[in-house]
């Protein structure tokens, strides 16, 4: 079963602050539940988001060949 987090527990998840998990939440760039005036995160969400940003390191191949394509 996935686990429902409250704010401050997706902000500790995420090693950010609450401030951003709201402000998140506040931008809908993050799956949310409202539970009466809670509001919660599922910890796949929250994973899922992480995850989304991940961006790839650069290899020396790859800068060469972007060169290429520039020249």
């Amino acid at each position: 079963m996935n686990e429902v987090l409250t704010v401050e527990e997706a902000a500790a998840r995420m090693k950010m602050s609450v401030r951003y998990v709201r402000r998140l939440v506040a931008q809908r760039r993050i799956a949310f539940h409202k539970v009466g005036r809670s509001v919660r995160l599922k910890a796949s969400d929250v994973d899922a988001h992480v995850d989304a940003g991940r961006v790839e390191p650069l290899t020396v191949s790859g800068v060469w060949r972007d060169l290429g394509q520039v020249a």
